[in-house]
């Protein structure tokens, strides 16, 4: 494996004009072009198109068009996960998305990062940090999960929330930034 690559697997600073790295954006922008304009009610090509870009796609999961990623061989969903129109997921390192989790619209996960000194940042140089989302969790619409976050299982993130910290199993997070709001969501929401 060349070593930009490895260093951005790796979570270090790695060179994003590596050739490799461009020529692996590139093809997940055909990817995308190609998955967002499949009709919708072809689940067998849509599941087709998943299979052989992302990293591991469990059964029965929906991804609705349009989606948005760097490379996609780092995203990995567990089974009957479902997200809304309009996600970003900038997986420079890996994001892994567990069983039964509902996203909605437009919501955004940056595994990418980037230095925060001036005279780094001027390099050009990037990293990132993996995102781990666990079972059954609910990220309502437009929330942002920021790089090297992990989110337990059955938590519930509010639409719009921004999170910065890590949020524990079963808890509900809402806010910019998300912070935890009443109590664990261990009851039936119905």
């Amino acid at each position: 494996m060349p070593r930009e690559k490895q260093k951005m697997l790796a979570g270090e600073l790695y060179d994003p004009g590596d050739r490799q790295l461009c020529e692996e954006r590139s093809r997940a922008q055909r990817f995308m072009r190609l998955y967002n304009q499949t009709i919708v009610d072809d689940r067998s090509i849509r599941k087709t198109l998943l299979d052989a870009h992302f990293g591991r796609v469990g059964e029965r999961c929906v991804l609705r068009a349009p989606i948005y990623l760097d490379y996609g061989y780092n995203i990995f969903l567990g089974d009957q996960v479902f997200m809304n129109y309009g996600c970003v997921l900038l997986d420079v390192c890996p994001i892994t998305i567990g069983s039964d989790t509902q996203i909605g619209p437009g919501v955004q996960f940056y595994a990418a990062d980037h230095p925060r000194g001036a005279k780094d940042r001027s390099s050009g140089l990037e990293l990132g940090r993996p995102i781990t989302i666990g079972r059954n969790v609910w990220i309502g619409g437009h929330a942002i999960i920021l790089p090297g976050i992990t989110i337990g299982d059955d938590a519930v993130v509010g639409a719009g929330s921004v999170v910065t910290k890590d949020v524990p199993p079963g808890a509900t997070v809402a806010g910019n930034p998300a912070r935890r709001v009443g109590g664990d969501r261990l009851q039936s929401t119905a």
